[in-house]
């Protein structure tokens, strides 16, 4: 099979190979899924750069993302999906090998069915972004008739939670850092977009509120914007934090927090509970079943020009970056 790899960390341009690799074969209860598109996420791009820590593997074929279709599966595996369509999530998770390769083996409670009305391209877009907006927007409870204030709306994990805020009955601000963002999360359904470049956000957030605050945050920055989220957050709010990469370690304003008896959630797909993992997956597949979703594509790479698709997610692609195997 075809493939893309690198063996040591470094520059996209510099680490990454694309030639043969032998095809894998499943084992016990596994799913062998021709794949037909790979999405690039943040965490792949650091996963391939220096400072992020050692290589897990001698060899990595990266990206968790993608959708294609099962056509084989190991001993005792789930035959009834030969042949269907499905998009996967984790893929590459504690795994040497992961979307960026023409074939890939694995555990089959890592894909979910695609629906008949959404191409591969789509499909590759909803592993790490839609399951962390899923789970940043209910996994505390409903949200209906709730403020719901959401950082990084532009992003793909905040595109995915603007709409699935809509989608559960919310009123949605979403914060921005220019007018490009700004058109694509209002396109979204965020009822306010606010960019934060010129923006007091906190003033214009309680302005919009009334002076109450938001009820639910989905933050992208959670130490870098905590200043503002100490002024924004209501009464008995929570907060889920998917990212804080602006300040690794924040001082948690602890008393602040519980005498508004603030909830704080962080997430990360790859370690979610199961059972999470899988109401993630039916309620994504609801609300696109409900025609709640788009899915913002921003740009497509052959499999040959990956470096270029790492690139892309470096220098702030509006909308998810995919890399197409056919």
């Amino acid at each position: 099979m075809q493939a893309a790899f690198y063996t040591c960390q470094g520059d996209a341009h510099e680490v990454f190979q694309v030639g043969a690799l032998p095809d894998p074969i499943p084992g016990p209860g596994e799913v062998l899924v021709r794949v037909e598109a790979s999405g690039v996420n943040p965490s792949d791009v650091k996963g391939r750069q220096l400072g992020r820590g050692p290589m897990e593997h001698p060899l990595i074929v990266p990206h968790s993302d993608g959708a294609g279709t099962v056509v084989a599966v190991g001993q005792n595996g789930p035959s009834q999906l030969i042949g269907r369509r499905i998009w996967t999530h984790n893929a590459q998770w504690n795994r040497a090998f992961g979307t960026a390769a023409e074939l890939i083996a694995l555990p089959s409670n890592l894909v979910a069915p695609l629906p008949d009305e959404m191409s591969f391209e789509e499909g590759a877009c909803l592993g790490i972004p839609a399951m962390t907006a899923h789970q940043a927007i209910f996994a505390d409870g409903p949200v209906s008739g709730r403020w719901v204030l959401v950082t990084g709306g532009a992003g793909s994990v905040g595109h995915y939670a603007i709409q699935f805020a809509k989608w559960g009955g919310a009123r949605v601000i979403a914060t921005v850092s220019g007018e490009a963002k700004a058109a694509h999360a209002a396109k979204a359904g965020a009822d306010y977009v606010l960019n934060y470049r010129t923006t007091d956000i906190a003033a214009a957030v309680l302005d919009l509120t009334n002076g109450r605050g938001v009820d639910h945050l989905v933050e992208v920055e959670f130490g870098g914007n905590l200043e503002t989220t100490k002024r924004v957050i209501a009464e008995n709010g929570s907060i889920a934090a998917y990212a804080s990469s602006a300040d690794r370690y924040p001082s948690l304003p602890f008393y602040e927090f519980m005498y508004r008896n603030v909830l704080l959630r962080t997430i990360l797909v790859y370690s979610m509970r199961d059972e999470a993992k899988a109401g993630a997956i039916r309620g994504i597949l609801k609300a696109q079943q409900d025609g709640a979703l788009t899915h913002a594509i921003g740009a497509r790479f052959d499999i040959r020009d990956i470096a270029a698709a790492h690139e892309a997610v470096e220098q702030g692609s509006i909308g998810n970056v995919i890399v197409t195997l056919r």
